[in-house]
């Protein structure tokens, strides 16, 4: 009995790979070579329908046939060196136009995450503090040479003996010393101005938290405070956090047409997401809370956004506003606008300490014949820009 070669049986169910074999001793010795039929994985058998069977069905190739040289032999195909390093640098090129965006969308959506989380923690702890004011000592005292001094330990022991008690902290600083806790000398603010100098103070802060007065609606109502020094500390989830504090702050001063903030603000704290690393931006990887009364107390956290509206009177304020309210963003609350009018130098709002008495809202604008430094909010839709020729700008915040 003959015996199959080993791989015959190979061989019999490819006919393919015998004129394969074939070929390359036809190109071995010289000899013509064959029409190689398309290999297997280049054919489809083309369609027949049942009334006349598949008998006569045909194979068509569904690509171009395999490139031979000139002895008719398969070409071997690949790329050149030129095309690879070309191809190389177009997706180079490509990722350095849309990684930067695609890594800032994502830190972006970081940063509204760690913002909401660390709100939802503030407002938890404020909340289980029996009261906002009364913390450490605050106090000025002259000496027999006529020599001025101030004893001010409040924003510290407002961080060790009250906000201690309800969330964790890993470390505190004084003011000589935010570095220790992560907050950068320098930022940039909301309007894109960088190498600012961070505020260590309240009168840094704003200027206008220090005194104020009112002689006409709300008969002589006044607020004068110590420049208090701000107080630095590290949470538990990584944030740095700056505290500017008033230990004096009080429920309402019985205003019956404005709504005067100083008095009423007990905490003002300013909050790096990251620390030093940067960008060190408001709006981004900074932002601001503020907390408003001894007890019930508020605490809001505005992210504002501001755009000058054509027809924009103290008259129609209220109606006009509302209609251009977006997606997301709103109007915002008296606390929210009083936060944006007392971190202007956060938020690049109106820098310009003559025109404070100017931060105001649809129902009033003071002069300062009459109102001096307070920050007034009344129906707390818009605020009015220094400039005359810049018209009426609408205040809203990020929802």
């Amino acid at each position: 009995e003959q015996i199959e070669p080993v791989g015959a049986k190979l061989l019999r169910r490819n006919p393919a790979s015998v004129e394969q074999i074939q070929d390359r001793f036809r190109n071995e010795f010289g000899m013509t070579p064959t029409v190689e039929p398309a290999p297997s994985w280049l054919i489809v058998k083309k369609s027949c329908s049942t009334s006349h069977g598949c008998a006569s069905g045909t194979w068509i190739t569904t690509s171009p046939a395999a490139p031979r040289d000139d002895r008719g032999v398969l070409a071997r195909v690949a790329f050149t060196m030129a095309e690879i390093l070309l191809s190389l640098t177009i997706i180079g090129v490509v990722a350095a136009i849309t990684l930067p965006s695609l890594t800032g969308n994502i830190n972006e959506r970081t940063w509204n995450t760690q913002r909401k989380a660390l709100y939802a923690r503030f407002s938890q702890a404020i909340a289980l503090m029996p009261a906002l004011n009364g913390y450490g000592t605050l106090r000025e005292s002259t000496d027999s040479a006529g020599s001025t001094s101030i004893e001010d330990t409040a924003a510290e022991t407002f961080v060790t003996a009250g906000l201690a008690k309800v969330m964790k902290i890993n470390n505190v600083c004084d003011k000589d010393h935010l570095s220790d806790c992560g907050i950068s000398s320098k930022y940039t603010n909301l309007q894109g101005v960088g190498n600012l100098d961070f505020p260590l103070t309240m009168g840094e802060l704003n200027e206008a938290m220090l005194s104020a007065h009112q002689s006409d609606y709300d008969a002589h109502l006044s607020h004068s405070a110590i420049d208090t020094k701000a107080a630095a500390f590290e949470t538990a989830n990584g944030e740095s956090i700056v505290v500017y504090y008033n230990p004096n702050c009080i429920a309402n001063m019985s205003e019956t047409w404005d709504y005067n903030g100083q008095p009423k603000m007990c905490a003002n704290f300013i909050y790096d997401l990251n620390g030093t690393k940067g960008p060190n931006t408001v709006g981004k990887d900074i932002g601001v809370m503020t907390a408003f009364y001894p007890s019930d107390s508020v605490i809001v956290a505005p992210v504002p956004f501001r755009t000058l509206v054509s027809g924009l009177t103290s008259a129609n304020a209220a109606s006009v506003c509302t209609s251009h309210t977006q997606d997301d963003y709103r109007i915002p609350t008296k606390e929210e606008t009083f936060s944006v009018a007392l971190n202007k130098k956060m938020f690049g709002f109106l820098t310009d300490s003559s025109s404070l008495h100017l931060y105001t809202s649809s129902k009033f604008v003071r002069t300062s014949g009459i109102t001096s430094n307070w920050l007034v909010v009344t129906r707390v839709l818009q605020f009015r820009v220094p400039s005359a020729t810049a018209g009426w700008t609408a205040l809203y915040v990020k929802r």
